[in-house]
């Protein structure tokens, strides 16, 4: 089983849109989306969902009403200024800001009525779905909840569960953008990255930190510009500098208002006679043969086949 990740170093670059349609083209390959904070490839798989699960990560301080002195010990203390005073009544209250709450303990340990509770906290939910393309896992965040790269972490590791007991060959991953924790957890350990820029130079910029990134972890990177024709000199520039930083080129898309139409078809762009359909299948073909092994034979056909005829009956 392999993982093709699909990042970009920055939004914006076409990466979603390249992984739903690489995942066409793998055909019934296990689907991951680990943009946990904003996921977009349900916006076109239309997943359904089988599973839904809590994802508890850190803990969070809630202050109990009734033991507590209102000494401010705690408020004193906490250097991320969490603790708030609040007015009810007549009474005046201290409160645990549940955005502002580091969860670090701080309170807990030095609150001399132990008036402080300190349990794990929900930061999301992570799902397992069913799309038309085959099993997708994906989650959601919480809002300003934390802990992002654990939940890549957990989706990811579910992700390559489903692929290894129902014998797929491959986990297409759509990673968060930029270089930060949720990247990292998405691409630790996979197989190939393929990076998505555009011709500008903030394109440029932020796939060397991306390319810098995957060297650091020792990850095989490929290297794809969409919309390259609308600015061909730095097309050149950027494939030179990718090569130079040992990446290789799977391929251009061409800038194609065609994309758009498919968005708001909800379907992807080789599902489509887009023209950039092609330039996209181009890519994969590179991707797949430098990996050993096209798709279209080494699929597990029968476990694809079980799926899509059971897709529709609830099965």
């Amino acid at each position: 089983m392999k993982e093709l990740v699909i990042i970009s170093g920055k939004g914006g670059t076409g990466k979603t849109s390249v992984a739903a349609s690489l995942a066409v083209l793998a055909r019934c390959s296990v689907i991951c989306d680990c943009d946990v904070d904003a996921a977009d490839l349900p916006l076109v798989l239309e997943p359904e969902i089988r599973e839904e699960h809590e994802f508890h990560s850190g803990h969070e301080a809630i202050i109990r009403q009734s033991d507590c002195t209102g000494c401010g010990i705690c408020r004193d203390l906490c250097r991320f200024g969490a603790i708030r005073i609040k007015k009810e009544g007549i009474d005046t209250l201290l409160v645990v800001d549940p955005v502002s709450c580091e969860g670090c303990g701080v309170c807990v340990q030095f609150c001399p009525e132990k008036a402080i509770d300190f349990p794990e906290s929900l930061c999301g939910k992570w799902f397992v779905s069913k799309t038309r393309l085959g099993p997708m896992v994906h989650a959601r965040l919480g809002v300003a909840a934390e802990n992002s790269g654990k939940l890549v972490s957990t989706v990811r590791q579910e992700a390559r569960r489903l692929a290894e007991k129902d014998g797929y060959d491959w986990v297409i991953v759509d990673g968060p953008p930029g270089i930060g924790c949720p990247v990292i957890a998405s691409i630790t350990g996979a197989s190939q990255i393929l990076a998505v820029t555009e011709p500008t130079v903030s394109g440029e910029h932020d796939l060397e930190r991306v390319l810098g990134l995957a060297r650091h972890f020792q990850i095989p990177a490929a290297v794809c510009v969409n919309k390259w024709d609308i600015n061909p000199d730095m097309t050149e520039r950027i494939e030179e500098k990718a090569k130079s930083a040992g990446a290789s080129i799977a391929g251009r898309i061409r800038y194609d208002p065609a994309v758009t139409r498919a968005q708001l078809l909800q379907k992807t762009v080789v599902e489509t006679d887009a023209a950039s359909a092609s330039d996209i299948r181009g890519i994969w073909e590179k991707i797949s043969l430098s990996n050993g092994a096209l798709l279209a034979a080494n699929t597990p056909a029968a476990a694809c086949d079980d799926y899509l005829k059971n897709k529709n009956t609830g099965g």
